[in-house]
């Protein structure tokens, strides 16, 4: 696929790459559409990367149930949304084949984004996770479709172990650090459990930079997780978890009560207007 690359994409990689390549931690949030896009750049983030859970949520669908299409539309409507670097969570690919899983991945480039992951979860729950030589050829196959693009597009790679019921360090690292041997620039394992999990695998494959999913079980600070030496935290679905959370008690107080206390809490109309102004 030959991927056309405009000036201001570009700028976004450029940016992206030097986010990465310097000292200190920064957070990458996800937002879920254009909308939260928009809301998470007007506090002064510096990247955004993609939900997969969030969007589908907001679709009405479980997380893996959206298609590479709707997917990649929604990196449009996001990449369109601000001016911030845009990286895509791309499941695994939305294919087994590591060359197919690959192309994907230039899609996601050629509908704007800098960066993207891609995981070893095989969506299929009898079999949740490939093994790992396959696992590896598809990290291969990824970085070298990556590395045709005219910028530089940040490759994620992901070790799904303790999403799908096998918190095994072991592995997790084993397969980490075949990622990273195999080029890939930033290295993942969403579910760790404890700052001793974070910085073993922080060590195991220094000097990649590592990502950690603040959501869920791990409660550490970014000052906590800066001095374990991860380089960037994304937030996963928690964002969006916490928005449909606040709509959903909303809606259950005037069910439930009749009352609309949550009202008092709400953004202000004006404030929310002002944000998605163009």
């Amino acid at each position: 696929m030959n991927v056309q690359v405009s000036q201001q994409q570009l700028l976004k990689a450029q940016a992206f790459k030097a986010l990465h390549d310097r000292q200190g931690i920064f957070v990458i949030p996800n937002p879920w559409d254009a909308g939260s896009a928009k809301m998470l750049a007007s506090l002064g983030y510096q990247a955004l990367a993609t939900t997969s859970a969030g969007y589908a949520f907001s679709q009405g669908k479980a997380d893996g149930a959206l298609s590479l299409d709707e997917t990649l539309a929604n990196v449009r409507a996001i990449v369109a949304a601000t001016d911030l670097p845009v990286a895509v969570d791309l499941e695994n690919g939305f294919a087994d084949d590591p060359l197919e899983s690959a192309q994907s991945l230039l899609r996601a480039a050629e509908a704007g984004a800098v960066g993207g992951s891609i995981e070893d979860a095989t969506g299929r729950p009898g079999a949740p996770i490939y093994c790992f030589e396959h696992a590896v050829a598809r990290i291969e196959a990824a970085v070298a479709a990556v590395r045709t693009l005219p910028f530089p597009f940040i490759l994620t790679a992901r070790a799904e172990n303790y999403l799908h019921g096998n918190p095994d360090l072991n592995d997790t690292i084993r397969r980490l650090q075949a990622f990273a041997e195999a080029g890939a620039d930033v290295l993942y394992a969403p579910g760790l459990r404890s700052a001793e999990e974070v910085l073993a695998v922080v060590r195991a494959v220094a000097p990649k930079p590592v990502n950690v999913l603040m959501s869920g079980g791990l409660k550490l600070t970014v000052q906590q997780l800066e001095e374990l030496g991860v380089r960037r935290i994304s937030t996963g679905s928690a964002l969006a978890l916490a928005a449909f959370g606040e709509f959903f008690r909303a809606a259950e107080e005037i069910q439930q009560f009749g009352t609309f206390g949550f009202t008092s809490q709400s953004m202000p109309y004006a404030k929310a207007n002002q944000l998605f102004k163009d």
